[in-house]
């Protein structure tokens, strides 16, 4: 992966907060859940959330520990130089592309304008729309303030060290990637449909593995996202970037998440989809030419 080193990716919606935590996530449904440590809460966080907006469960507001304060994290990051001598400007960058692509797509192929997200960095723990959320999360949308939450901490402590991934420069963009995905569903309403929040073909999953394909479609296109002066945000995607999301998609799937934990594969379990779904749908997506392809509400061969 590398970036243009004369795009401006000064306008990409990231920003840092420190404080504004405490409280915590409320009632989480952690029943049922297997493993153990920060991958069960990884599983658990999405299905939270889906609660939340479905108007089930209880739990603090934001702003339980007081106003976070925004850092100057950031503020060095304007070009696609900086993108790639630097992770954060990186974060900058590939946010900026997801805006620009879905900006594009979102309209032309579901009549639906895009609303802006952004994502909050943190540390520790901060307070988000959906309650308080602390550094065990794991990165997470929340569809009340239409927000992607991240302690970027996660790649390197979980994601790798806990999960088994095996990193690289491309696994962060995958995963803000699926996050973004989450709020293309919150825009399309389709977070309404969910019911069913465990087992292998639930409401769930589908909703997990559809990110996932958004997230492959974004990456086949990035290279073709701009600055608002036309210029091209991404030089180059290679097979390598795409074998790190890959990578990535398998490292958070159920099943391999509850043989981390040291449980059975329970698909009865299952929240998020095995690795080889999240693994197939990222490429599904990567391979589509149309948002419909990634319809998982609306197949049988998840």
């Amino acid at each position: 992966m590398r970036f243009n080193p004369k795009a401006d990716i000064s306008g990409g919606r990231v920003t840092d907060v420190r404080g504004g935590g405490g409280g915590g996530m409320g009632n989480l449904p952690i029943g049922g859940i297997t493993g153990g440590g920060i991958g069960t809460t990884i599983v658990v966080i999405i299905i939270f959330l889906i609660v939340q907006f479905a108007g089930g469960g209880g739990g603090s507001g934001a702003g339980s520990g007081g106003p976070a304060e925004t850092t100057d994290r950031y503020e060095q990051c304007k070009t696609g130089a900086d993108a790639n001598r630097s992770e954060d400007c990186a974060r900058r960058a590939v946010e900026l592309s997801l805006e620009n692509y879905w900006a594009k797509v979102l309209p032309q192929q579901t009549g639906k304008q895009l609303r802006p997200t952004q994502v909050v960095t943190f540390t520790g723990g901060t307070s988000t729309g959906c309650g308080s959320a602390s550094a065990d999360v794991g990165p997470f949308y929340c569809p009340t303030d239409q927000t992607i939450y991240l302690d970027t901490t996660f790649f390197k402590d979980v994601l790798e060290g806990q999960l088994g991934g095996r990193g690289g420069d491309f696994v962060e963009p995958y995963v803000i990637g699926h996050e973004f995905g989450h709020h293309i569903q919150n825009l399309l309403g389709t977070m309404g449909q969910v019911r069913t929040q465990s087992g292998p073909t639930s409401d769930s999953v589908r909703l997990e593995l559809q990110a996932d394909c958004y997230a492959g479609m974004w990456t086949k296109g990035a290279t073709s996202t701009t600055d608002k002066s036309g210029v091209r945000i991404f030089e180059s995607i290679d097979e390598g970037d795409i074998t790190e999301a890959l990578d990535s998609a398998k490292a958070v799937g159920d099943d391999r998440i509850q043989k981390q934990g040291g449980g059975d594969v329970n698909k009865e379990q299952w929240t998020h989809g095995s690795s080889q779904q999240r693994t197939r749908w990222f490429t599904t997506g990567y391979q589509a030419t149309s948002i419909k392809q990634c319809d998982t509400f609306a197949t049988n061969n998840l």
